[in-house]
C-alpha cells in the first residue's frame, strides 16, 4: 500500500476509537486489540475438551478478488457445499471486492467505519500490516489446535514456500495459503538443442553461456530484425532479483528478520551476475510482456509467472511454433534452484471467537486435498499441500507444463512478511533497474548500499 495511504491507515487504527461488527452479524465487539486478545484467549481455552468454543449457526463473510469466468463459479459453488454440508450449520457469504488493491481500500474503509468481514484474501505483506495492528488473528492457534486444527500429516504435506509465507518474525502467522503461483524460468528447448545444448543449463555459469549463445545465434543469421537479441529477456522487477537471490543462497533480512540488508555478498553477486549478463551482451528488452519474442526465438530465456502459462501457450499458436518448451527454477552459482512462491492468501478478522473459529472451520475446508483440486483445476494456481496431488493426475497429464510448474513448488520461497515490504519491494525495482545501467562494480555497491538506507528508513516509518 502506498506510504500516504498507510499513514493515514495507521491513524486510523491508533486515533479512533473503533468497534469491530462483523459484517452480516450485527454484534458489536470490543477494540481490535482487546478482541483479538480476548480470541487467542478463548481459542487457546479450547485445548481443554471441557472448554470449546462453540461455532454453530455462524455467518462468515468472506472477501475474495475472483468475480468472474470459472474461479468465481467454482469458488461459489465450493462456499455453497460448505453451506449445506459442514456439522455447525455456519453459513459463508461470497463477496468479490474487485482486485487485491481495490480489497484492501475497502478493507481500510472497513476499519475506518467497523463494518468488517470475518474473512478475505490478501498479499502476505498486507496481513503482515494488518496484524501488526490486531486486526487480524494469528493461525497458529487453530492449525495446530488438537479438536479443530491439522494432524501432523497434514502438515507435513504443505511446500515450504507457501507454509513459510505471511509469518512474522515472531512466528506467528497472519495469513493461511490457500493456493499458490510460482516465479520460474520459460525456455525453449528445441532452439537450444539446435544450438548445441543437449539439456537446460544446471548452474548460473552454464546459463549464461546458452544465453550468450542465442545471443550469438541471432546476430550472426543474417536476419538484421533479430539483432540484439536471444538471450534472457532482462526484467529487473523484485519477484525476478529475489528468484536469483535465494538461487545464490541469499536473503535480503538482517539478523534479527525484522529488516532488510541488500548489502550482503549473495545479493552484491546477483546484481553483478545479472549485469554481466547484460553487459555481455546476452540480454534483451521489451516493451511489454514477453509472450510474442519468446515463442518467435527471439528469447531463449525469459522471466515469468506460471499464471502467464495460458497467454505463452497462446503465443506459441499464434506464432505458428511447434518448438517444445519448458519450466524450471532460477539457478545459483552452485546449481542451487529457487523459484519464489506467490501465494494466495487468506486471513481471519478479529471479531468474535465463534466467528474466528467458524471462519478457520471454512477455511480448513477450502484447503482440504479434494476442494484444493477443484481450485486448481478451475484457477490453475498450485496446491500448497502435497497431498493433493496424487488428485490431479488426470489434469496434470492433460495440462503438461502446467505439471511442470507443480514439479517445482518444492524449489518455493516466499517473500517477507513485514508490513513494510510494500515498500521496499518497489525500492529494490528501482535500484536494480539503476544497477543495470552503472558503469562500475563501485558504483553498483554504493546503489546496493543506498537501497538499504531507504529501506532502513521505510521501517522506520511503520515503527
Amino acid at each position: 500500500m502506498p506510504s500516504n495511504k498507510l499513514l493515514l491507515f495507521l491513524l486510523v487504527v491508533f486515533l479512533l476509537p473503533l468497534t469491530l461488527t462483523a459484517c452480516g452479524s450485527g454484534d458489536a465487539t470490543e477494540s481490535p486489540s482487546e478482541e483479538t486478545q480476548a480470541a487467542a484467549s478463548e481459542v487457546t481455552e479450547s485445548l481443554d475438551p471441557e472448554i470449546t468454543v462453540d461455532p454453530s449457526g455462524q455467518t462468515v463473510a468472506f472477501w475474495h478478488v475472483w468475480g468472474s469466468g470459472l474461479k468465481s463459479e467454482v469458488l461459489q459453488s465450493v462456499v455453497d457445499e460448505f453451506n449445506v454440508s459442514n456439522e455447525w450449520g455456519i453459513i459463508v457469504e461470497s463477496l468479490y471486492k474487485g482486485r487485491y488493491s481495490d480489497l484492501e481500500s475497502a478493507m481500510n474503509e472497513a476499519i475506518r467505519t467497523g463494518e468488517v468481514p470475518t474473512s478475505l484474501v490478501g498479499y502476505s505483506n498486507v496481513l503482515a500490516n494488518w496484524y501488526m495492528v490486531d486486526i487480524v488473528v494469528n493461525f497458529n492457534d487453530f492449525i495446530y489446535n488438537p479438536v479443530y486444527g491439522l494432524s501432523d500429516e497434514e502438515l507435513e504435506s504443505m511446500y515450504d514456500g507457501t507454509f513459510n509465507g505471511a509469518v512474522t518474525t515472531n512466528g506467528e502467522r497472519a495469513g493461511w495459503p490457500i493456493s499458490q503461483s510460482a516465479n520460474v524460468m520459460f525456455y525453449n528447448v528445441t532452439w537450444a538443442q539446435e544450438l548445441g545444448f543437449d539439456s537446460p543449463p544446471s548452474n548460473a555459469a552454464e546459463f549464461k553461456e546458452q544465453a550468450c549463445a542465442a545471443s550469438a545465434a541471432n546476430d550472426a543469421d543474417g536476419d538484421p530484425d533479430n539483432d540484439g537479441t536471444g538471450g534472457l529477456v532482462m526484467y529487473a522487477i523484485t519477484p525476478n532479483v529475489m528468484s536469483f537471490i535465494y538461487a545464490f543462497g541469499g536473503n535480503v533480512l538482517n539478523d534479527a528478520g525484522d529488516g532488510y540488508d541488500f548489502t550482503g555478498q549473495d545479493v552484491v553477486d546477483v546484481a553483478l551476475y545479472l549485469k554481466d549478463l547484460q553487459d555481455s551482451g546476452c540480454t534483451l528488452t521489451t516493451e511489454s510482456y514477453p509472450n510474442p519474442e519468446f515463442a518467435s526465438r527471439k528469447a531463449l530465456f525469459v522471466m515469468s509467472s506460471t499464471t502467464d502459462l495460458p497467454f505463452q501457450l497462446d503465443a506459441f499458436e499464434d506464432a505458428g511454433n511447434s518448438d517444445e518448451w519448458t519450466l524450471f527454477p532460477f539457478l545459483g552459482p552452485n546449481g542451487n534452484m529457487a523459484v519464489i512462491a506467490f501465494g494466495q492468501y487468506v486471513a481471519i478478522v478479529s471479531t468474535t471467537p465463534e466467528q474466528d473459529l467458524a471462519s478457520w472451520l471454512f477455511i480448513k475446508y477450502l484447503t482440504s486435498p479434494e476442494v484444493q483440486a477443484q481450485w486448481s483445476q478451475a484457477s490453475a494456481y498450485f496446491p500448497t499441500q502435497s497431498s493433493t496431488v496424487p488428485l490431479l493426475a488426470d489434469y496434470s497429464a492433460n495440462n503438461p507444463i502446467w505439471a511442470l510448474g507443480l514439479d517445482l513448488a518444492q524449489y518455493g520461497n516466499s517473500e517477507p512478511a513485514l508490513a513494510s515490504w510494500t515498500s521496499v519491494r518497489s525500492v529494490i525495482q528501482d535500484a536494480f533497474f539503476t544497477i543495470m545501467a552503472a558503469e562500475t562494480e563501485e558504483e553498483v555497491l554504493t546503489i546496493l548500499e543506498e537501497l538499504n538506507i531507504t529501506a532502513a528508513e521505510l521501517v522506520a516509518e511503520l515503527q
